[in-house]
């Protein structure tokens, strides 16, 4: 399990440099660093992701945004040379302190892929298996409610409300990944994770899958990394840019998209890198 450094375990010269957390963030991210054995992926990243917003990451393919994403759930866990440092809290909780449980803090932290992952059930099983292994429902009714609300919620219901002993992988590449939302949310998670879940699908899934973050961003607080900068453009009120493991500006996403103040930024919103 990881472990970041506790504040006595750090020199003070890195404790007077790094920012404190932010009270009114939903994610406060300070001095992170990631590490896949000598690799140095992520450098010193310090970011707040303010509550029921939309905030994209851009950047190069390469970039780190995908890491940095990975870190607020602890999904570099599973990597075997992956380790983390700097601190991460999730409002005033430090995510890596070894008293969380890690099960817990991904059910509060939900994430969608970048490619649909159904699991090989049917769809109410797909959307029911999280609250059934969290406890979420007293009784089959509950667990009913539970499914019904989080496919509603995903634009799917009326799709699929005939057909809920169908396997989920039978579904189109868009209503696969909509299935996927419905199952990371039917857990109530506070925050969505989203590792650019429209990179496989037609522009009609895209759309639609566009309107829903634009809907489910009214209860939660989303994080999406995009290769798409259009994408970013319409559907998020904060743009991050990373280049070569760093953040290299972050900022409202009218501002980022018009006046970046960084020349690494306009150069890549301008096309001349990429």
């Amino acid at each position: 399990m990881l472990k970041t450094p506790l504040p006595h375990e750090t020199d003070g010269s890195a404790m007077m440099s790094t920012p404190s957390h932010s009270p009114e963030a939903k994610i406060s991210a300070r001095g992170v660093d990631v590490f896949y054995g000598e690799t140095h992926a992520i450098k010193n990243i310090s970011i707040d992701i303010q509550p029921n917003a939309v905030i994209s990451f851009i950047g190069p393919s390469g970039c780190g945004k995908s890491t940095f994403l990975r870190c607020f759930n602890r999904m570099n866990d599973v990597i075997a040379n992956c380790r983390v440092t700097g601190t991460i809290q999730l409002e005033d909780q430090n995510i890596y302190d070894p008293s969380v449980d890690v099960v817990e803090l991904r059910a509060q932290m939900g994430m969608v892929f970048q490619k649909p992952n159904p699991f090989p059930k049917s769809i109410y099983d797909n959307v029911a298996y999280g609250p059934r292994i969290h406890g979420l429902a007293e009784s089959k009714a509950d667990l009913d409610e539970i499914v019904a609300t989080s496919l509603q919620r995903a634009g799917l219901w009326d799709e699929v409300k005939d057909r809920l002993d169908a396997i989920g992988s039978g579904l189109s590449g868009g209503q696969q990944q909509r299935l996927c939302i419905a199952r990371a949310i039917a857990v109530s998670p506070t925050v969505l994770l989203m590792d650019e879940p429209c990179s496989a699908l037609d522009p009609i899934a895209t759309a639609i899958i566009e309107e829903l973050i634009t809907e489910l961003s009214q209860q939660l607080t989303i994080v999406i990394v995009t290769h798409s900068m259009q994408q970013a453009a319409r559907i998020s009120q904060k743009t991050a840019y990373f280049h070569m493991g760093e953040l290299v500006e972050m900022g409202d996403t009218a501002t980022i998209f018009t006046r970046p103040s960084n020349p690494q930024t306009e150069a890549y919103i301008s096309g001349k890198i990429g």
